[in-house]
């Protein structure tokens, strides 16, 4: 598994709805869940794979009407590489933003 070469705000919230997800979620549903729109988070999903963090499968159910879902789902060294990085994004949040609202209270002052 490779590490990530950088850590956005939708990778985040991606890892976050497939890490609080106990079973495989299919794209759309990680499109919802994360309030980022497709074209962000199937480049993701694509990317995560790639980098050995994610599986994903095909629906093999072929009585539902309509087109085939892919499930998504972190791989086990995925699953504790993401709680690592939402914890480390969180944290440089926390950090980041009381500097910010410090920046912008000189500026109005």
């Amino acid at each position: 598994m490779e590490p990530l070469s950088r850590t956005t705000a939708a990778t985040i919230d991606v890892l976050r709805v497939l890490a609080e997800s106990p079973d495989p979620s299919w794209g759309l549903l990680v499109i919802k869940s994360s309030g980022r729109p497709a074209g962000t988070v199937y480049p993701i999903l694509e990317r995560l794979e790639s980098l050995g963090w994610v599986t994903s499968s095909w629906d093999s159910d072929d009585s539902r009407s309509g087109p085939r879902r892919r499930y998504y789902e972190l791989t086990e060294e995925g699953g504790a590489a993401a709680s690592s990085a939402i914890e480390e994004f969180a944290a440089r949040s926390r950090v980041a933003t009381p500097a910010r609202n410090i920046a912008a209270r000189a500026v109005t002052a």
